[in-house]
C-alpha cells in the first residue's frame, strides 16, 4: 500500500482548506455569491477531518500497524473515510448543517471508530509496552471521547435549537478534545516513538506520572471553554488547575528531553530538528495563552475578540499540529519538504498570525489599524495555498523520479 498517495490526498485537502480560508477573507472586500457560514463549516471540517485526520492516521498506521497483516482492512477504512470527507466537501458549502452533510459527518464518525478498533486491536503486543504507544492510545481515546459533542448536537438542535448555550458547549467540547487530546497527544506519541527508536526511553515511574497529568489536564482544561458563561468559582478553579497541570507537564517533558536533545537531533533527517524546535516554541506560547485565559478578565477579552480566537486556533492548527505533521512525515520519508519551502510556509503562518493578533490588540487597546489591513491579510493568506501547491508538486516530482 502506497502511503505516499494517502499523504498527497491529505495535502490536497490542506490546499482546499487554505483556498477556502482565502475565500472567507475576501468576503470583507468582495461581494461573493456564497453563504459565509456554510463555507466556514466546510473550511473547519475539511481542516480537521481531511488534512489532520488523514495525515495523523497515516502516521499511526505506518508506525504501529504496517508490519501486521491489516493492510486490506486499513485500506477499506481509509477509502470509506474519503467518501465521507468528499461528501462533506460537496454538501457543506451549499446547505451547511443539513440532511446530506449530517449523514456524511455521522458516517465519518463511524469510520473513525473502525480505525480506533483496528489500531487498538491489531497493534503488536510487544509494541503496546512502549510509552509512545500508550500516548497514541490515549489520543485515540480522546478522539472517541470528543465524538460525544457531535452526537449531542443532534439532540440539542432538535430540542433547544442552535442558539442554545448547549449548542456552543457541544462544539467546544468536540474541538477541545480534538485539538488538545487527539491531535497533540497523538503527535506527542509519534515524537516519543522516534525517541524510543533512537534509544531514549522514559522510566516507568515517569510514564505513569505523565499519563495521569495528561488525562487530568486535558479533561480539566475543557472548563476553559466554559468560562465565558461566568460560572461558579469551582469551575474557574478547575479550569485554572487544568491549565497549571498542563504547564507543569510541558516543563517536565522539556527538562527530561533537554539533556538528550543534541544527540537526538543529530539522528534526525536534516531540517526536522529545527521544525520540532519551532513546534516547541509555539506549544509553549499556546500553553501561556491557556494560562492567561483562566483569568476572568482575559476570558471575556478572548470571548469578545474574534481575532484572538481565530489567531489561537490557527496557532494550534497551522503551527503546532501542522508543523509537527510536516516534521514527522519528512522523517519517515513520506514527505519531500525542502528547507526553503518550509520557511515560505512559516512566513505565511507568522505574517497571518501577526496580523490577526495585531487587529485583536488594536480593538483591545484602541491602537491604529491601517485602512489596508484586510488587503494585507488576504495577501499574507494567499501564501498558504501557494506553499501547499508547491509542496504537492514536490511529492509528484518525487514519485516520477522513483
Amino acid at each position: 500500500m502506497n502511503l505516499q498517495t494517502h499523504i498527497r490526498i491529505a495535502l490536497f485537502y490542506f490546499f482546499l482548506v487554505a483556498f477556502l480560508g482565502c475565500l472567507l477573507r475576501l468576503f470583507v472586500l468582495v461581494d461573493i455569491s456564497a453563504t459565509y457560514r456554510f463555507l466556514v463549516h466546510t473550511h473547519s471540517h475539511i481542516a480537521l477531518l481531511g488534512w489532520v485526520y488523514v495525515a495523523l492516521t497515516s502516521l499511526l498506521y505506518k508506525l504501529y500497524l504496517e508490519n501486521k497483516k491489516v493492510a486490506k482492512q486499513y485500506k477499506s477504512i481509509f477509502w470509506f473515510t474519503q467518501i465521507t470527507i468528499i461528501g462533506m466537501l460537496v454538501s457543506f458549502p451549499f446547505h451547511g448543517y443539513a440532511a446530506f452533510s449530517i449523514v456524511f459527518s455521522t458516517l465519518f464518525l463511524v469510520s473513525s471508530y473502525f480505525f480506533a478498533w483496528l489500531f487498538l486491536k491489531k497493534t503488536p503486543l510487544e509494541t503496546k509496552e512502549l510509552f509512545s504507544y500508550k500516548l497514541a492510545k490515549s489520543s485515540i481515546f480522546f478522539m472517541l471521547f470528543s465524538s460525544i459533542g457531535p452526537w449531542a448536537l443532534g439532540a440539542i438542535m432538535t430540542s433547544l435549537g442552535s442558539t442554545s448555550i448547549w449548542y456552543k458547549l457541544a462544539i467546544y467540547f468536540y474541538l477541545h478534545f480534538q485539538y488538545n487530546g487527539w491531535f497533540i497527544i497523538g503527535l506527542l506519541g509519534v515524537l516519543f516513538f522516534f525517541l524510543e527508536k533512537f534509544g531514549f526511553f522514559v522510566p516507568i515511574k515517569l510514564q505513569k506520572q505523565w499519563l495521569w497529568l495528561i488525562l487530568i489536564s486535558v479533561l480539566l482544561t475543557y472548563f476553559l471553554s466554559t468560562l465565558w458563561l461566568k460560572p461558579s468559582s469551582v469551575v474557574y478553579f478547575l479550569a485554572a488547575l487544568g491549565a497549571i497541570l498542563q504547564t507543569l507537564l510541558f516543563f517536565k517533558i522539556f527538562f527530561w528531553l533537554l539533556p538528550f536533545w543534541n544527540l537526538f537531533s543529530k539522528q534526525l533527517i536534516p531540517g526536522v530538528s529545527i521544525m520540532l524546535v519551532w513546534v516547541g516554541v509555539l506549544l509553549a506560547l499556546k500553553i501561556d495563552m491557556q494560562l492567561l485565559s483562566a483569568i476572568p478578565y482575559f476570558t471575556m477579552l478572548a470571548y469578545h475578540t474574534l481575532d484572538f480566537v481565530i489567531g489561537y486556533l490557527h496557532l494550534v492548527f497551522l503551527g503546532v499540529v501542522t508543523i509537527s505533521i510536516f516534521a514527522f512525515l519528512k522523517q519517515m520519508g513520506l514527505l519531500v519538504l525542502p528547507k526553503t519551502l518550509f520557511y515560505f510556509y512559516l512566513l505565511a503562518f507568522l505574517s497571518t498570525e501577526t496580523l490577526l493578533f495585531y487587529k485583536g490588540s488594536a480593538i483591545w487597546l484602541d491602537l491604529p489599524l491601517s485602512e489596508n489591513y484586510y488587503f494585507y491579510l488576504i495577501i499574507a493568506s494567499l501564501l498558504f495555498p501557494i506553499a501547499i501547491f508547491v509542496l504537492i508538486l514536490y511529492q509528484w516530482k518525487k514519485t516520477k523520479t522513483l
